[in-house]
């Protein structure tokens, strides 16, 4: 299993208008991202995470180029975030 992480910091007053960003996409992602097993919004005081889980590193890399991540994922978070998002992919041993 690989994780990929995105924090995200974005003030309370946008985290509504985020959650709903991922309710949008949360199926698309799990329905035609080839490899995906899962996807989780972490909420902290500080930040929000979104937790991606792919079957491979490939999988996950090749979301972070897909159009669905690119062209609408990120162009509707962007304007919520205070700094760029922090992307990290974990493998599981």
């Amino acid at each position: 299993m690989v994780y990929l992480q995105i924090t995200m910091t974005i003030p309370l007053d946008n985290r509504p208008a985020a959650a709903e960003i991922y309710q949008k996409y949360k199926l698309p992602f799990l329905n035609t991202v080839d490899g995906a097993v899962s996807k989780e919004l972490l909420i902290r005081e500080k930040d929000v995470q979104v937790l991606h889980g792919f079957e491979t590193l490939s999988n996950a890399e090749s979301y972070l180029q897909s159009e669905l991540f690119n062209n609408d994922v990120v162009c509707e978070l962007k304007p919520l975030f205070v700094a760029d998002p922090d992307i990290r992919i974990y493998q599981s041993v």
